[in-house]
């Protein structure tokens, strides 16, 4: 009975724990925003235990912080993270196209290709974020390098914090689709350099247009 309800609990602060992860990505949590477990256990329907666990480890990532006489709190990211984030994310992920160039398959070729056209027919946000995310997932796994993984989920786990996707913008859509295009082509050709440069053009075409919506929300 008690492994029973360990087990219940553990399900519950994962459960938890993905719940936060969309409210800070949403921006239903936004940074400096309180992180009151008591609310928390109210909203989800889950017990203080859970919503304890789910904290633990979102201040494990990096995502939440502890403020003196204030609490659990969502973590703010001053400009000069900000770019360093984007430096590291174009590093590691440059990287990634160099080797996934080397080592990707024609299927998981052919997959990026077929994200990309699902990409240049939405105009969801939603949608255009989740694609985005499994073509950059695609050349990830296409690296095979279990390292450069746990790199680039650490980094894209605190780019959470700045919320919605620059592809709500039009224009950046346009551009990352194309941008992707650019990659694939490099992938195609076995290119290591060029596709680590292509990648590194899209990841700094992405923090262009960062920096840009964080200037019009009044940051820096």
């Amino acid at each position: 009975m008690a492994e029973r309800n360990r087990s219940s609990e553990t399900r519950q602060g994962q459960d938890a724990y993905e719940k936060l992860l969309r409210a800070i990505l949403d921006a239903r949590l936004r940074p400096g925003d309180r992180i009151v477990e008591t609310e928390l256990a109210s909203l989800l329907g889950l017990s203080r235990t859970p919503i304890r666990e789910a904290i633990r480890q979102l201040e494990s990532d990096g995502l939440v912080t502890h403020q003196p006489r204030i609490g659990a709190t969502v973590r703010k990211l001053d400009y000069s993270e900000v770019n360093e984030l984007y430096e590291m994310r174009a590093v590691l992920e440059g990287t990634a196209a160099r080797l996934a160039a080397r080592g990707a398959s024609d299927i998981e070729l052919s997959e990026l290709d077929a994200i990309n056209e699902d990409m240049a027919g939405s105009s969801d946000t939603a949608r255009l974020s989740e694609l985005n995310s499994l073509f950059h997932g695609v050349i990830l796994n296409a690296a095979r390098n279990r390292f450069l993984v746990k790199s680039v989920s650490a980094v894209q786990k605190t780019l959470l914090i700045l919320g919605p996707s620059t592809l709500a913008d039009d224009a950046r859509a346009r551009a990352a689709n194309n941008e992707h295009k650019a990659i694939v082509a490099a992938l195609r050709a076995r290119d290591g350099d060029a596709a680590e440069a292509q990648m590194r053009a899209h990841i700094e075409g992405a923090h262009r247009a960062r920096l840009q919506l964080l200037r019009t929300a009044g940051m820096g």
